[in-house]
Order: structure tokens, then sequence, then C-alpha cells
């Protein structure tokens, strides 16, 4: 990270943290690569995890600064905190389930100076399997846009709400982003006010970009540079988590939409489909994940690669010193390991893009760490086996 004085920071990165111990040591692991080149801070504000994350980080992470709250003050606060504190020309509200290539922050920074009236900055996002996630870049969702993408009976309506005006190639205004990963100036963030506190989780980012452009900036998505979100991984997917939703979007219409007694009466059904529909899913998700796959690790490593066949025990194990799609595609194996170690995060991240749509799961081995890690899905947990 390069370091200059306090008064002359370019970047604050501010991550939120519950329980995602692991994830959140490869987030700012990758966060570390792509901070060499700029100046940077790092703040983590961790809402009272049992997981040993402020222990990690006090042993691994120094240079980090920790806010250690005593108890869960929610998304929205936690994020207020850290800004409070931050120094950076630019803030960056950035997800602990996160991967970041090495070029993301240099690419954003030098792209929104560019921007006069910049409000906020969101990237391309892909899932753990690869998959672009369409929230990257959204709408208003005004209660006629969404109460339509709720019920999905109008196309037209739910292009609005993903903003496909922009393909996921293409840079563009929009005017919703989302709050895994918002860059914004330090005083756009506080002439807003920051985020909203009366959300305890979701839907803030929604209100804060909203917010933005009420002010007369315009919020960008950026398609030059992709990050992975494993999306989920620092909420259980459960009921708890479905009533924090249904309660941040009644919040949002109720604050920023006059809504008559029909249109209030529609919205809120919409919503409870929506719940119902989302509950259903939940009870259908096997969240177990089988250890036992064939596998092709990429790395340099001989011991790592015999350590994993020792702790995965598969029928057939593939290992290669780098990155060759063909190779890949050519081997019956269910389970591709990237190690970090020798496998830059952009050349994993390009990679797991490639090969979506291939029924592979992605795993890394972090830099220095002996475990491996990925998530095959958005609503389930992901997954973490140590291999030594």
């Amino acid at each position: 990270m390069k370091q200059k004085s306090k008064e002359n920071i370019d970047l604050s990165i501010i991550i939120v943290n519950y329980n995602v111990r692991y994830f959140l040591e490869q987030c700012l692991l990758s966060v570390q690569d792509a901070c060499k080149n700029i100046s940077s801070e790092i703040i983590v504000v961790d809402n009272n995890s049992h997981d040993e994350s402020c222990e990690m980080l006090a042993e691994n992470f120094p240079e980090v600064v920790l806010i250690a709250n005593k108890d869960n003050t929610g998304f929205s606060k936690a994020n207020n905190q850290g800004v409070a504190i931050a120094k950076g020309n630019y803030v960056l509200i950035l997800n602990p389930d996160t991967i970041v290539s090495e070029d993301t922050f240099e690419k954003i920074i030098q792209f929104a100076k560019t921007k006069q009236n910049l409000g906020a900055l969101g990237v391309k996002l892909i899932d753990g399997k690869g998959n672009f996630l369409a929230e990257s870049k959204r709408g208003i969702p005004t209660p006629k846009v969404s109460f339509n993408k709720l019920l999905g009976v109008s196309s037209k309506q739910t292009g609005k709400y993903y903003a496909n005006h922009l393909t996921e190639n293409e840079t563009g205004v929009i005017e919703i982003l989302v709050g895994a990963f918002m860059l914004m100036k330090r005083d756009v963030y506080n002439e807003v006010k920051g985020f909203d506190e009366d959300y305890f989780m979701y839907g803030e980012d929604i209100d804060l970009s909203y917010k933005i452009i009420k002010k007369g900036y315009q919020n960008y998505y950026y398609s030059d540079t992709q990050i992975i979100h494993y999306k989920g991984e620092s909420t259980k997917k459960d009921v708890k988590y479905l009533r924090y939703f249904y309660g941040a979007m009644k919040i949002f219409y109720k604050k920023h939409f006059k809504l008559n007694v029909i249109y209030d009466f529609l919205m809120s059904f919409g919503i409870q489909f929506w719940f119902l529909i989302k509950y259903l899913k939940l009870k259908t998700v096997d969240s177990s994940n089988e250890n036992n796959s064939n596998f092709i690790y990429i790395g340099e490593n001989p011991s790592t690669f015999s350590n994993l066949k020792t702790t995965i025990k598969p029928e057939l194990a593939v290992h290669h010193t780098s990155i060759s799609i063909n190779d890949i595609l050519a081997n019956k194996i269910e389970t591709i390991i990237f190690d970090n170690n020798n496998i830059s995060n952009k050349e994993i991240i390009n990679a797991i893009y490639k090969l979506r749509n291939n029924h592979y799961s992605f795993r890394f081995i972090p830099r220095g760490c002996t475990y491996i890690i990925g998530s095959d899905t958005s609503i389930g947990k992901g997954n973490v086996t140590n291999f030594q």
C-alpha cells in the first residue's frame, strides 16, 4: 500500500464486517494488492463478530484501522462510522465478500477524476460462478417499475429496473448502485449525510444513490473492471433477512414516494408476493458443499497440490502451473482451484468469467493462506476448507 501523509490520501476503503473472517481476509489481501500504486487507507468496522475476525485483523493486518463495535449496529450506521474518520478524497464502500482486481482502484479513480459532476460509481460485479450480477446497474425503483419487476409482468419495466439501456460491458450514466461497491467523493457522501440509519440493512444503497442524484450529481456504471461479489456472505439468507429487505423497501417508498391507497396496496402485495417466492426458494436450497469432487489445481506449488489431494480425495486431480482455458475444458473435472500465490486476482476473475455456464465450482487459495474458499450460490453460505 502506497503511503502518503494523512492530509493527502486518495482513497479510503470502508469495509463493514460481520462474522465472515475468511472472506474478509481474502478481500483485504486483494485490496492490499490493488492499493500498491495509490495513497490509501483501509478502515474495517466490525459489528461485534464472534468468529475471531478482529483477532485475525490484529495479527495479519495491523495497518488496517479497526472500529470494533460492541453490538451489531447495522450496515448504514457502521459505514457512517467508517467514513466519519476517513481522510481520503474518495471513499469506497466495499463488502467483505468481494475480491478486487489489482488495477481496479487505479482505473476507477482515474475515471472518476474525468467526471466533474460525479456522484457515485459502481463496477461490473460477478458472482462466485462467474455470472454477471444485474444489480450492478439499476434504475430508480419507482412503485410502478418495482411492482412490475416483482411480478414479472413487464419486460419493459424490468429493463428500467436493471438499467438495460447499458449492456454489462458498456460504461455510462445510471441511477442506482449496489452497496457492495460504491465509490464517491467524501465531500459528496457528507453532503447527502451518508447512509440513512433508518435502514438496518438493505435498501440503504438505493436510498443513498437516490439522494445523490436528487442533489444533481450523476451516478456511473464503469464496466472496464470486474470484481467478484460472492453476494450474501455477510448475512444469513433466512426469514429474518427477508423481513429486513421487506422493511427496507417499505421505508424507501414511504420516504421518497407519495403513494395513493391503491398503489400502497399494490406495492405491499407485490413485496409480500416477492417475500413468499424468496422464502419458498430458501427452503429448497441445499447449503452443503461436496469437497470430494475432481479438481484441477492451477498454481506452482507441488506440495500444495499434494495436500489438496489428501484433503479432498478426488478420483481425478490435475495440476497446471498457469491458466489455459482449453486445457481446463479438456479435463473432466468439477472444481477449479486457483492459487493466488502465483496467479493474480485479475487473471483468476477473468478466467472465472470466461468459464461461466460450464458448471464448474471455482475456489481460491488466498495469498499466504492454507485454505480454499469460494461460493456456488448467492443464497446459501460459501465454503471454506483447510488443507493443511
